[in-house]
């Protein structure tokens, strides 16, 4: 069966917003710095905005002057990006933000002109292989360098643990890579796939882990996720719905009373021409 594509709600990307900022990699930002143009406007393409995280956390450790061109196919996530942009840039420069109504998975390199950085976040493992593989020779021909947050690595670890724990995150796990009108879902397989394709293109690409760690103060953000999580993993494999019910009941009041600890694995990725 091919899946549909899925709609992100702003709502959601509202409550991971605080985690996701946690888990980013200021490292890398710091690796990144030296290879901006030293003066002049900053030109930063965001693929896949959403509502616009990534400009949010990522603009005031940078220098500006900047314009961040925000590129997401949901008009309505735009329209909150554009009423809730960055603040300044960290000298003080100012930051601007263009919202663009495009699919990422067919832009040219006409589009991304003049790019001094490309970036993304939550994006690669949503790609297929050919989507991925279209998005590294885009890169690579901007010849600028890519900065990719927060992409799904397939490690989940749940605290206190408990035995169909690790069915449920094998049946996620397949689930991430399910069959779209586009092809395959890469899901955790992305980052290896991608790394491989930006070092076959001569870049030099820098990793780090970069997990969600939520706890007592994310409740509301661990109940959301794993519902979701859940409910994947039973929407690949409708058999484990009967085995998951109070598994899923147990889970989710944990979750909502603190009293469950959850790592997320995702990684940041820098790539430098």
């Amino acid at each position: 069966m091919i899946a549909a594509p899925v709609r992100v709600s702003g709502e959601w990307l509202d409550l991971r917003e605080p985690a996701d900022a946690a888990a980013r990699s200021p490292e890398l930002v710091e690796q990144l710095r030296p290879h901006l143009p030293a003066s002049g406007r900053q030109l930063i393409h965001d693929l896949g905005s959403g509502t616009g995280s990534m400009g949010r956390w990522l603009a005031p450790l940078l220098p500006g002057p900047q314009r961040w061109v925000l590129h997401d196919r949901d008009a309505d996530l735009l329209d909150i990006a554009a009423a809730e942009p960055p603040g300044a840039a960290a000298d003080g420069g100012s930051v601007v933000v263009e919202a663009r109504v495009s699919d990422v998975t067919v832009l040219s390199s006409g589009d991304l002109d003049g790019a001094t950085l490309i970036t993304a976040s939550a994006l690669l493992d949503l790609m297929t292989e050919d989507e991925l593989e279209n998005l590294i020779d885009l890169c690579a021909k901007t010849g600028c360098p890519v900065l990719l947050s927060l992409s799904v690595v397939g490690r989940v670890e749940l605290a206190p643990a408990h035995p169909l724990d690790t069915q449920v995150a094998e049946a996620f796990d397949a689930h991430q890579r399910r069959l779209t009108a586009g092809g395959k879902l890469l899901g955790p397989d992305a980052v290896p796939a991608a790394v491989a394709g930006f070092r076959r293109r001569g870049a030099e690409v820098s990793l780090q882990p970069t997990p969600w760690r939520l706890g007592p103060a994310e409740a509301d953000l661990a109940a959301a996720w794993l519902a979701g999580w859940i409910g994947a993993a039973c929407e690949h494999s409708p058999g484990l719905a009967s085995e998951t019910g109070s598994y899923a009941e147990r889970r989710l009041s944990e979750a909502r009373a603190g009293q469950l600890a959850v790592t997320v694995g995702h990684a940041d990725l820098l790539v430098l021409p």
